[in-house]
């Protein structure tokens, strides 16, 4: 039996406690006050489970781009990609300007295909295009990462950071947060988890300004930073480094990664698949991946800034950017800068509760156990299964002081079921020749193939492990699709949610939106090459 301390403990002892003045008090219990009644205001008027679990289809683009970014940046951000910049400087930010090309992608090729297929979730999609297997295999995956990687991650390094600067023990830490994001999650569903996202996606984004702003006069400037730690400022590494490896960013397993993190699933393209219409889903995705071109800004750039100044107290990377908080802060600004970290957690947390209780609501419960549900039992059913996930995970969570940086155990373990559930997506979106038997022995052997390659080759980078996990996959995916001599496979597909006005070819402003993501990222790459 493993025993773990009920808080981390510092290699060199240091532990970082912040004295809240009164106006830090106020900011803090302010916040709390104010999302939760945002919450409570947006979801009143929930009937059926359409409102529950996708906002009634009526989400504009704006809600829905602050949210998708609210959404992905969390603690784990603030947390664990701070940390590996001090460990890998400015390249960790691939993930980051990699995405908002794939985020073009999705808008363009992907969420046109979903829409017209009128579904909630991605497992739905793949009967629809498939068959029942392959959305049962997906529901499954979906469930168990949320739980005890997604979820999890996000409350440990959450409470992490709360222990790190107020001195507050994980499990108190673990606790608090659970309870509130789950309070408004459970009641209000995604209308509520958007309409939070507004709030918190802004404090997240202003806090995190805050901090690099901070952090540099502290340095003594831009080019100050950049000549005691230029050697951090380079995106593209060897390809023989351990973690990001530059064919595996360009060309490689970061792509595999991209592509089913923003589109296949359900915690991200849920908000997604709330949309207005086509129109308003992708500008809302545009925007999203405008503003992800400048989160490495907010995150990675402090990390390195943390490393300049106080490499010498970091008990572990990780606690990187609670340490520069820590240090930098002035009074009267604790109180906005804590509730920008809880802006973090929140965001993402009560995104992956409303993902998980959809999918077992919608995928699991009533696809197998009650087809006949009503509409009011499923939403009693999506607020139970919501409570039940998060107790489940922030009692999991605590194991995870035995990963030294929790940012690659997000990619270590995201990355078994990623590639197989990209290939049969991809497969089944731009292949017509796609089988339901082929999509679902991929569903099956994927935990073997990625479990396998990893043993294989154990000294490879997780993301060229991916890599060579989504080729195997691939070709049986191919083989098994060109072995079946039949017609081949077609599904109904609903076009009510797609309206002529929506027709990509005729949005010459969203095709240069998208021209100017990619070129801007271009650009980034060029300058920081």
């Amino acid at each position: 039996m493993i025993h773990l301390p009920a808080t981390p403990q510092p290699a060199n002892g240091v532990v970082f406690t912040l004295n809240f003045s009164s106006l830090d008090t106020l900011a803090f219990i302010c916040y709390f006050l104010v999302v939760g009644l945002v919450a409570v205001i947006a979801s009143r008027r929930e009937r059926v489970a359409a409102d529950y679990f996708l906002a009634g289809r009526q989400l504009p683009w704006w809600l829905i781009g602050i949210s998708l970014i609210a959404s992905n940046i969390s603690t784990e951000h603030f947390v664990g990609m701070a940390g590996s910049a001090v460990d890998f400087g400015l390249a960790i930010a691939s993930y980051e300007w990699m995405a908002a090309i794939t985020l073009v992608i999705v808008a363009r090729w992907f969420l046109p295909k979903y829409l017209a297929h009128g579904i909630t979730t991605m497992p739905e999609y793949l009967e629809k295009r498939f068959d029942a297997r392959s959305r049962q295999w997906l529901a499954i995956y979906m469930l168990l990462a949320y739980v005890f990687v997604a979820m999890a991650t996000v409350l440990y390094s959450g409470g992490l950071a709360l222990h790190t600067i107020f001195d507050m023990p994980l499990g108190w830490g673990i606790t608090i947060l659970a309870v509130f994001a789950g309070a408004y999650t459970a009641y209000g569903g995604l209308k509520a988890v958007v309409w939070s996202d507004l709030i918190q996606g802004s404090m997240l984004l202003l806090g995190g300004l805050l901090v690099t702003v901070l952090g540099l006069q502290a340095i003594g400037g831009w080019d100050t930073l950049m000549a005691q730690a230029g050697d951090k400022f380079h995106m593209v590494l060897p390809l023989d480094h351990p973690e990001l490896p530059w064919f595996a960013i360009f060309f490689g397993g970061l792509w595999i990664a991209n592509l089913f993190y923003w589109g296949c699933n359900q915690f991200i393209t849920q908000r997604m698949l709330g949309a207005k219409n086509l129109t308003q889903g992708r500008y809302g995705i545009v925007f999203a991946a405008y503003l992800k071109l400048l989160v490495p800004f907010i995150i990675v750039i402090p990390g390195i800034i943390a490393w300049v100044l106080y490499s010498s107290e970091l008990p572990r990377s990780d606690m990187a950017y609670p340490l520069l908080i820590d240090r930098l802060l002035p009074t009267g600004l604790t109180g906005l800068m804590f509730a920008a970290l809880l802006a973090a957690i929140m965001s993402s947390l009560d995104s992956m509760l409303n993902s998980a209780a959809t999918i077992f609501t919608i995928d699991i419960y009533q696809r197998r156990l009650r087809p006949d549900s009503s509409q009011r039992h499923l939403i009693a059913v999506g607020r139970v299964s919501t409570v039940v996930f998060l107790v489940i995970a922030a009692a999991f969570s605590p194991l995870l002081l035995r990963f030294d940086r929790i940012f690659s155990y997000i990619q270590e373990f995201w990355g078994l079921i990623t590639p197989g559930v990209a290939v049969v997506f991809l497969g089944g979106l731009f292949w017509k020749r796609a089988t339901a038997s082929a999509a679902a022995l991929v569903m099956a052997a994927t935990l073997p193939v990625t479990i396998g390659v990893k043993l294989l080759t154990p000294n490879t980078a997780f993301l060229d492990q991916m890599w060579l996990a989504g080729l195997t996959l691939t070709a049986l995916f191919v083989g098994v699709s060109l072995s079946r001599a039949r017609p081949v496979e077609t599904v109904e597909v609903e076009r009510r949610n797609v309206a002529p006005k929506d027709k990509p070819e005729r949005d010459i402003l969203f095709d240069v939106l998208c021209l100017g993501v990619i070129a801007a990222t271009g650009l980034l790459y060029w300058v920081f090459f």
